[in-house]
């Protein structure tokens, strides 16, 4: 991975095999959410950039690409903040990762690890 260029396929393979699988030790479950989150990611960056996922860099996955990609995931797909912020915790994750394997770009990392969860209430249950 070049300072100027970083290949965001190169970077999500890496933060599986590395980070979740062989640090982390991730459960099964938590590796398939993962997995189910950067597909929905792909997916609309495709839409979005109609980029391929190979030809992404990690300049093209911003924080405003992120944040409407977390709105889309509520508007399209109906899901709820305690979903979009489960969704928002596996890009963290992977941002995290990147600030250590890109420090050239720890500006635009840490615009994405600045996007915070949505809040939501919790129901009252007298039990």
């Amino acid at each position: 991975m070049t300072a100027s260029r970083v290949s965001f396929a190169v970077l999500l393979e890496r933060f599986f095999t590395e980070s979740l699988m062989r640090q982390r030790q991730a459960s099964a479950h938590t590796i398939a959410s993962y997995r189910d989150t950067f597909k929905m990611l792909l997916q609309f960056v495709h839409r979005r950039l109609h980029k391929a996922p190979s030809a992404l860099s990690l300049e093209d996955v911003n924080a405003p690409l992120v944040a409407a990609f977390l709105d889309d995931l509520q508007a399209s797909r109906g899901v709820t903040a305690r979903t979009r912020n489960l969704r928002l915790t596996a890009v963290h994750s992977l941002f995290r990762f990147a600030s250590f394997e890109a420090p050239t770009h720890a500006a635009q990392i840490a615009r994405v690890l600045a996007i915070p969860a949505k809040r939501f209430s919790v129901p009252w249950c007298p039990f």
